[in-house]
């Protein structure tokens, strides 16, 4: 359970965990580690991803399968939080606000292995957290512990739910694990049937899915060298250029293929991004928002290494490891720009044949492998997202060339980040139309366009990430 490691840890770590009370020993097993990284989640409000990488470059060392396990405490209690709080309100006698956000963890993990968690005995469950209550808060507190995990264990990790037929969205909410609002949003556009698919589409463990770099190998070569180190390696249904993988023997960063540079991690939603855009060898390509180079070193792949791309982010630290990996893959076509898109850019005007601006967004189309943003409230402001994205549009929009491409894309599949955007930005642009015409998209993509031209992938129907994206071709 869990996602796989991407980093081995090394060295040891001295840091406050979450109890509010009592001495804090080192993070050495794999639940106390867990409870470490939920709590820095909750009091920093870091991304998890952050998190865990910061977590595990000074954690004390852990074998494998320990360290799938803090994954599998971590993701899942993320992933399933509303369910377990709603049985940790149901077994106390205190209001689950009241309860210390460390104590909180600690029941979640617990009672998520009480629940979800067939391989774990209910006994270990219980008194790992009691021991773990004790070394962080007073004795009374291990006591509550305790009587509040005997009683979920005693009622097999169940409790009642919300009347659906009364209120579905809080059933659903509860049920399926989303924050009620979400939830509402979807009933609203898609009815109970498919948002309840929805919601187990995202709560599903992502398949790891790899993209392969041609400018090191191909995709049967790809896989051929993978099957030493995976239980399976099968090809995606819809990008060309993708493998999905089960059983790692290792950390991905440990693959014999990872270290030759033979592909990168990216989800099948993403790598059909980079196809929409269709850039060309020899071109020149402003990646926008370039991030860790994901989509970056996929474009220097579709060009063959040739032409020029500008990858630009507004963080030096993600521009530092987006050079490490275009390295990595041999894209010696990047060259790096640290800029802020909320001031314009330092290009001339019509300087890029191409320009892909994979926008900030509120993520709500990623939660399966990011689960920490279900209940970030910061996710509810999708109008800002949205006029964001649309300021940024307009700075890059001078700077397409006539008859070039304006690639934006979203990983998200609300309408006031996609489609609303995409409108607005035409009718403010009547200098670019939307590009309908999709045939230089791989043939098993094709399916997914749009009769507008624009892809839209969905976790319940397409079993990738939630994306929006579409091109616009300027016309003068």
């Amino acid at each position: 359970m869990g996602q796989p490691p991407r980093r081995r840890n090394t060295g040891r770590r001295s840091k406050k965990d979450a109890g509010r009370s009592g001495s804090t020993p080192p993070e050495s097993t794999p639940r106390a580690a867990a409870l470490s990284i939920l709590n820095t989640v909750s009091d920093d409000g870091r991304p998890l991803d952050d998190v865990l990488a910061s977590f595990f470059e000074t954690a004390p060392p852990f074998d494998r399968r320990d360290v799938n396990l803090i994954h599998a405490l971590v993701f899942g209690v993320l992933r399933h939080r509303a369910t377990l709080d709603h049985l940790i309100g149901h077994f106390s006698k205190r209001p689950l606000r009241k309860i210390d956000p460390g104590v909180r963890n600690i029941l979640r993990i617990a009672i998520f292995q009480i629940r979800f968690m067939d391989r774990i005995p209910d006994a270990a469950a219980v008194n790992t957290a009691v021991d773990i209550t004790k070394s962080r808060a007073p004795r009374w507190v291990a006591g509550f512990v305790n009587g509040l995990l005997r009683a979920a264990v005693r009622a097999g990790g169940h409790a009642s739910l919300p009347d659906m037929e009364n209120d579905p969205a809080a059933a659903l909410a509860v049920e399926k694990s989303f924050p009620e609002w979400l939830v509402r949003r979807w009933l609203a556009r898609w009815g109970a049937e498919t948002t309840a698919r929805l919601c187990d589409a995202v709560n599903r463990i992502p398949p790891i899915t790899l993209r392969v770099n041609p400018l090191r190998t191909d995709r049967r070569r790809l896989m051929a060298a993978l099957s030493p180190e995976t239980a399976s390696a099968e090809p995606t249904p819809f990008s060309p250029d993708g493998v999905m993988v089960v059983g790692l023997s290792a950390a991905i960063d440990e693959l014999s293929a990872f270290r030759q540079g033979l592909f990168q991690v990216q989800d099948e939603a993403a790598q059909l991004v980079s196809h929409l855009l269709g850039p060309k060898p020899g071109e020149t390509v402003l990646d926008a928002c370039a991030g860790l180079g994901g989509k970056t070193g996929h474009l220097a792949g579709l060009m063959q290494n040739q032409g020029r791309i500008v990858a630009l982010d507004r963080y030096p630290r993600k521009l530092s490891r987006l050079n490490q990996e275009m390295k990595r893959l041999g894209a010696s076509i990047v060259s790096l720009l640290c800029h802020d898109l909320e001031a314009p850019p330092p290009f001339r005007p019509a300087a890029f044949d191409r320009i892909l601006l994979d926008a900030p967004c509120s993520g709500l189309g990623v939660l399966g492998r990011n689960p920490d943003g279900k209940w970030s409230s910061a996710k509810r402001d999708l109008a800002g997202y949205g006029r964001r994205q649309l300021r940024f549009l307009a700075r890059l929009a001078p700077l397409v060339k006539p008859s070039g491409i304006l690639g934006y894309a979203v990983c998200s599949m609300e309408p006031e980040e996609g489609p609303d955007v995409a409108a607005a930005f035409l009718d403010a642009h009547p200098e670019f139309a939307m590009q309908r015409d999709t045939g230089h998209l791989p043939a098993g993509a094709r399916a997914l366009a749009e009769e507008d031209g624009s892809l839209r992938t969905l976790p319940h129907r397409h079993r990738m990430d939630g994306f929006f994206s579409v091109c616009f071709v300027r016309k003068i």
